[in-house]
């Protein structure tokens, strides 16, 4: 597996976990309600998660939360193209988070260095014929995530994946990498993610998570994103209410840490001060010791 991942301007090292911080340009997210919705704020909170030890930002402006509605072309456009021109000033990687080829392409014509796609470069626009992977392909070194979503946001927890869907999501990611590859797009600008909370049940989640080597043994490096999802919302004491999102910082870290010990590259988090706190420690206790 690279140890690095291959992106616009960085190649970033993955030999230990990285943190990609969360910056929601949108009024609807279920994680932050809306707090970052215009260019100011979404800076200002670009800043603060750098501040907080942020290796890299991930920016988008459409909610992909379970039933979340579409957001129109131009409207993504004009919530996310300020905030990312802006944080390509601050000298560290920056992930655009969307699945519409026509946001890939303005955010990749700025200089952006990652595209990080829910529907794995899947999705097309009826009114273009600009598809993702042709967005990508046209800027040779920009990094790319694929990651597992069953169904599609509307939908996708009204019937979730059924069975065992360990095989299922490496089948998927797997196939995905090597039809991208087969287009030119070299490995090392390739992670997977497995899609914690897109299609699946609590269950499904976890074992995700347990077995969550086989999915590393693919042989790509591994983009996990568990923080505040609704899986984590049953983690209260037994009786008490489930944990709303803001409430879910203890188990989101947790889950985390236990994703980066089972080899996960990058964590992508809301609460990236305390996260990095948490590596910190699994660090002293994995790396070589220097006394």
């Amino acid at each position: 597996m690279t140890p690095f991942w291959q992106t616009t301007r960085f190649q970033i090292d993955l030999t230990r976990p990285r943190v990609m911080g969360i910056v929601n340009v949108t009024p609807d997210s279920f994680s932050d309600g809306g707090q970052h919705a215009t260019t100011l704020a979404a800076l200002r909170h670009a800043e603060q998660l750098l501040h907080d030890g942020a290796d890299i930002l991930d920016i988008g402006g459409e909610s992909t939360r379970p039933g979340a509605p579409p957001v129109p072309v131009p409207d993504e456009l004009a919530r996310v193209l300020p905030v990312l021109k802006e944080a390509l000033m601050l000298g560290v990687p920056v992930s655009v988070d969307t699945y519409k080829p026509q946001v890939m392409q303005a955010a990749l014509d700025l200089g952006v260095d990652i595209v990080n796609d829910v529907w794995a470069l899947r999705w097309r626009a009826p009114e273009s014929s600009l598809t993702g992977a042709q967005a990508v392909v046209a800027h040779p070194s920009c990094g790319v995530c694929l990651m597992h979503m069953h169904r599609e946001p509307q939908t996708m927890q009204v019937q979730p994946m059924q069975g065992d869907v360990v095989p299922q999501v490496i089948s998927f990611l797997q196939q995905s990498a090597e039809n991208l590859q087969g287009l030119g797009v070299e490995k090392s600008r390739i992670l997977l993610d497995p899609g914690i909370g897109f299609g699946k049940t609590v269950a499904q989640n976890f074992a995700l998570l347990q077995r969550q080597r086989e999915l590393c043994a693919v042989g790509y490096p591994l983009l996990v994103g568990w923080s505040r999802k609704s899986s984590l919302a049953g983690m209260s004491a037994p009786g008490a209410e489930p944990l709303s999102a803001q409430e879910r910082l203890v188990p989101s870290v947790a889950a985390a840490l236990l994703a980066a010990e089972r080899g996960a590259a990058v964590l992508r988090v809301h609460d990236v001060r305390e996260t990095v706190q948490a590596l910190r420690v699994l660090r002293e206790i994995t790396s070589p010791s220097t006394s």
